[in-house]
């Protein structure tokens, strides 16, 4: 087949497409096996079958069900951040919303800033400014996360039906008012259904902050893992898959019933 102007382009991004497959499977350095892996599979599943259930619960607030509780507290609090915060920056990012282009990419570049680095590594920084515990891991859900709720508002705004907005200036109203009687309604359920979707993956973020010392299950789990103590790894597997799948389910009714 002859390349031709119409054609050009879609075989660019299918050679530019298996270039980037091949530089990534070049890049893994992939090495094999460990000759170790099915003993330590072995090991955890083993764990999960013959978990120790003593450490679900045992009032020392170091147990299961209070990490737990602590891991979710983690991912509500800096949800709540990000969806609290994260609201006048997707106003500043919102291309619908200026008359000139600069507000809104300033807008969106704070919120890719915000995206750059990941919950772990804003773990990292806090613990260095706070100390380690649950208030840098609420910190670094929070500050992440802005970045990604900013995003899915911003988008949502430039979505939104303008008939009401059009309204509401038709009949004298000032920007305030088109913001609280015209976007604001149409916005409310659709942004409190993107923090709850977010709370979810907030709340799988939360339990691995504890490896770098942020709170919640994550400590427990890498200490039990160091020690091979693999009946008590296999508890911690089990509460948070549990803790998890309960999140998904009343996530996913309040989300149909908002939107």
């Amino acid at each position: 087949m002859i390349l031709n102007r119409k054609n050009l382009v879609p075989a660019a991004i299918v050679i530019a497409i298996v270039l980037l497959y091949a530089g990534s499977i070049h890049a893994l350095g992939f090495t094999g096996i460990k000759d170790s892996a099915w003993t330590v599979t072995k090991a955890v599943a083993s764990g999960i079958l013959h978990p120790d259930w003593g450490y679900v619960w045992d009032g020392s607030g170091e147990d299961l069900v209070s990490l737990m509780l602590e891991t979710v507290g983690i991912a509500f609090l800096g949800t709540f951040i990000s969806a609290l915060f994260g609201i006048p920056f997707a106003f500043l990012a919102a291309r619908n919303m200026w008359r000139v282009r600069i507000p809104s990419q300033f807008g969106r570049l704070i919120l890719i800033i915000f995206r750059t680095f990941p919950e772990i590594v804003l773990a990292i920084i806090f613990i260095k400014m706070v100390g380690p515990g649950s208030y840098a891991g609420v910190l670094a859900i929070g500050i992440h996360s802005i970045g990604m709720m900013g995003k899915f508002y911003a988008e949502t705004i430039e979505t939104l039906n303008e008939g009401p907005v059009e309204a509401v200036i038709a009949s004298g109203g000032n920007g305030w008012n088109t913001l609280f009687f015209a976007r604001l309604p149409q916005l409310v359920p659709i942004l409190c259904s993107y923090a709850i979707y977010r709370f979810e993956i907030a709340v799988r973020s939360a339990s691995i902050l504890g490896i770098v010392g942020a709170g919640g299950i994550g400590t427990p789990l890498i200490f039990s893992t160091a020690a091979r103590s693999w009946d008590r790894v296999g508890i911690i597997l089990i509460g948070i898959m549990v803790t998890v799948t309960i999140v998904d389910i009343l996530s996913g009714y309040l989300r149909k019933k908002l939107v």
